[in-house]
């Protein structure tokens, strides 16, 4: 089965401002907000002692999620999901081990797949051009 839409993310350096903007200017409604760190996390995104802040906004029954990496002790390298302006294309699967498996060997991945300490099993690939690809288990 191939992944199904799931979200659009922007990495942004004032999660609250970028609230603010996308709720009060554009309309758009936060259906969450939440943080996730840990090892899991940093080995599924590539990025060494990781944390991050999330919101999640409804663009008309597409997810908008919005990410301000942690500062602090983390660099910041181009390329990597933490520099803010990164984009990135979520995908999702009910079987995110299955869909591992299922890559041909010349796709880039940041890791195997990882659970998070938010309980989310996720994974980045890249495609050929780059850009970065989230999939997660749903």
């Amino acid at each position: 089965m191939p992944p199904r839409a799931h979200h659009v993310g922007l990495t942004v350096s004032d999660l609250d401002r970028a609230v603010a903007f996308y709720r009060d200017v554009l309309g758009l409604a936060v259906v969450d907000r939440f943080s996730v760190d840990g090892e899991a996390f940093a080995t599924g995104v590539g990025v060494d002692g990781a944390s991050a802040e999330f919101a999640h906004l409804d663009a008309d029954g597409v997810r908008v999620e919005l990410v301000a990496y942690d500062p602090e002790g983390t660099a910041v390298e181009s390329g990597t999901v933490n520099r803010p302006g990164t984009a990135h294309v979520g995908l999702s699967t009910p079987d995110l081990d299955a869909f591992y498996e299922s890559l041909p060997a010349e796709v880039e991945t940041q890791s195997a797949p990882q659970r998070t300490a938010s309980g989310t099993k996720i994974l980045f690939v890249r495609d050929p051009e780059g850009n970065l690809v989230e999939v997660l288990e749903v």
